[in-house]
């Protein structure tokens, strides 16, 4: 197939007069309608750039001529048809590729044209991502329209995947070809977690140049937790202390190069920094006296009496006036630091076991006050100190609102919710109370599930032989089970596009949902492994939200088309220094549906 491909594009330079088969590339997200014409191709020469005078595009475009000149790329397969077969038992036919005789275009293409409507638009939630592109017919133009630049750095995404080379390495473009395109969600992104391990910043450049490419927007960075605390504070220099080493830090520049080259991208930072929950490390250094439970046995080995879902255990005391006078300080500093209009804080997993080490709030829980009580002072306490440091739109998990045992009894909906939990229940129940919504469904989106668990001296996996081996339809940890991966399976790239996140929401319920996240949690994480957990799984999810998994025509899913555009580009991340994870054998890549489970291709029609 590969030889076909470099065949055909070859043909295309054979003589201005000759005929070639059409090549049409097949990007990834797939936009929203992109119509192909069949003059046949055109050669591109030397690019060069006509716009407005903003240093955003201009180093977009740069960005991209240099990948299109450098990589010359050429997909292993184009989309085809899945092969003929005699009927059982004869011998297979050989799979064909349908051919289609075209004139070839005399001409050059030297010139991308572009317009802007408002080059000076900030990079925000909801800012417009639209644009258009269009090659004419022996044009020797491309014409770009956007109404921002971050839209036009999309159309530049969208050229470098268009434009392929041939076997001599010369580069083409089918043409005519008239795209316009534009994402169905404002929030489309994955989460990164650096306090579990430490994420450097020359991988966390990998994950926004991957975003990049797959026109996600969304950086969410969890960078702190329990474990370690590697973001310098300048008002409580001591947190750091808590980080592994002074290497494994985030100073203030480290932090702002970070912003910077995502912004270039047209990506957003969100931080996160979570509380009360998940607190210990960084914490302890400003004031002990602040926290509960750091000083306990996170399992004492009877889950009954746990202080924390995994070690290190401590939550902010929620009574505390240190705690709203630290947390205040630190908000309003990160603030200033982190442009982005939403600011993450947490608000998962509080226990109440935890707090039986604090005496002032045992002697709340004594004069008949409930945990939800509790959780309830946090928000009414925490959210105006917050907004009176800084006007920002809170983030937080869906706990706070949702939690059956430690959720307030009145979160403002002025707050973004972040839903993982119970997948399309907790979206509908969230959306029905009016709550905006991020999707994290851990059912479906969590890219660190089913690597089996990560606890030491786990004595579950001392087992020999299968409990149920006279009836191997029951699974157990070890046979089939979760393996100790509390969120297990392995949520594969179909796992991740086939998830109709709105499912029998009403018209208002769906306008209320802003997107998704794919978070990747890194207990098991570091910069060895992050970028293939992350990739090419995460470019499903950037066409679930971008154009949707479903034919805007027909309605069916179209899952089963996606197989070979995610394929060709997990090679094209690759190529630009992404270490995606292979998806299938490379005879899938170059032998497009072969792999497929079933030869009916509307398998995956619901």
């Amino acid at each position: 197939m590969r030889g076909l491909l470099a065949a055909c594009l070859a043909s295309a330079f054979s003589s201005y007069a000759g005929t070639a088969e059409a090549v049409q590339a097949n990007p990834l997200p797939k936009p929203q309608d992109i119509t192909w014409g069949s003059t046949g191709p055109i050669a591109v020469g030397n690019l060069k750039f006509s716009g407005p005078d903003s240093d955003i595009l201009k180093k977009g475009f740069q960005r991209a001529r240099k990948t299109i000149f450098d990589l010359k790329w050429s997909p292993a397969a184009v989309e085809a048809s899945i092969p003929s077969f005699e009927p059982f038992p004869t011998a297979a036919a050989a799979a064909s590729l349908a051919k289609r005789a075209q004139n070839y275009t005399a001409g050059s293409i030297s010139t991308v044209n572009v317009k802007v409507a408002d080059s000076r638009a900030r990079l925000h939630h909801g800012v417009d991502e639209s644009y258009t592109l269009d090659i004419s017919a022996s044009s020797p133009s491309v014409e770009i329209t956007a109404k921002t630049v971050y839209g036009a750095l999309h159309a530049f995404t969208t050229l470098q995947q268009i434009i392929i080379a041939d076997n001599k390495d010369r580069l083409i473009v089918e043409a005519p070809v008239s795209i316009k395109d534009k994402p169905n969600y404002a929030v489309r992104g994955i989460m990164i977690d650096s306090g579990r391990n430490y994420i450097s910043k020359k991988k966390i450049y990998e994950q926004i140049d991957g975003m990049a490419l797959s026109k996600l927007n969304v950086l969410h960075w969890h960078i702190v937790d329990a474990q370690s605390w590697p973001l310098e504070i300048q008002a409580y220099p001591q947190m750091t202390k808590d980080a592994y080493s002074r290497r494994e830090t985030y100073n203030r520049q480290t932090v702002k190069d970070i912003i910077q080259y995502a912004a270039e991208r047209g990506v957003r930072v969100i931080p996160e920094i979570d509380m009360p929950g998940h607190a210990n490390s960084g914490w302890k250094q400003v004031d002990k006296s602040m926290l509960a439970c750091t000083e306990s046995w996170w399992s004492n080995d009877d889950w009954t009496y746990h202080t924390a879902v995994e070690p290190n255990p401590g939550q902010l005391d929620i009574l505390s006036n240190k705690t709203y006078e630290v947390t205040g300080k630190i908000f309003k500093e990160l603030s200033g630091v982190f442009p982005d209009q939403f600011f993450h804080v947490g608000g998962d997993e509080l226990h109440k076991n935890c707090y039986n080490f604090s005496s002032t709030i045992r002697d709340y829980f004594a004069n008949n006050h409930t945990m939800n009580d509790l959780v309830q002072h946090w928000v009414d306490t925490a959210v105006p100190n917050f907004k009176r440091q800084a006007n920002k739109t809170l983030v937080m998990w869906e706990d706070v609102a949702i939690s059956a045992d430690a959720a307030a009894h009145r979160v403002p909906k002025d707050i973004v919710l972040q839903a993982w939990n119970n997948g399309l229940e907790n979206i509908a129940n969230l959306t029905r109370d009016g709550y905006r919504v991020i999707v994290s469904s851990s059912d479906f989106m969590y890219l660190d599930c089913g690597f089996g668990g990560w606890v030491g001296n786990d004595p579950r996996y001392n087992v020999m032989v299968n409990p149920n081996k006279n009836d191997t339809s029951i699974l157990n940890f070890n046979w089939g089970g979760t393996g100790g991966s509390w969120c297990a399976p392995y949520k594969t790239w179909q796992r991740i596009y086939d998830y109709d996140f709105t499912l029998n929401l009403t018209s208002t319920q769906k306008s209320l949902v802003l997107g998704a996240i794919a978070p990747l949690w890194s207990e098991m994480v570091d910069d060895v492994v992050i970028s293939d957990r992350i990739w090419p799984r995460a470019a499903a999810l950037a066409e679930l939200v971008w154009s949707g998994n479903r034919d805007p025509k027909t309605g069916a899913k179209r899952t089963t088309e996606l197989t070979q555009r995610i394929l060709n580009f997990r090679e094209y991340l690759v190529a630009n220094g992404i270490q995606a994870q292979p998806l299938m054998p490379k005879f899938c890549l170059q032998n497009p549906h072969e792999c497929d489970l079933y030869r009916d291709q509307t398998a995956l029609g619901k």
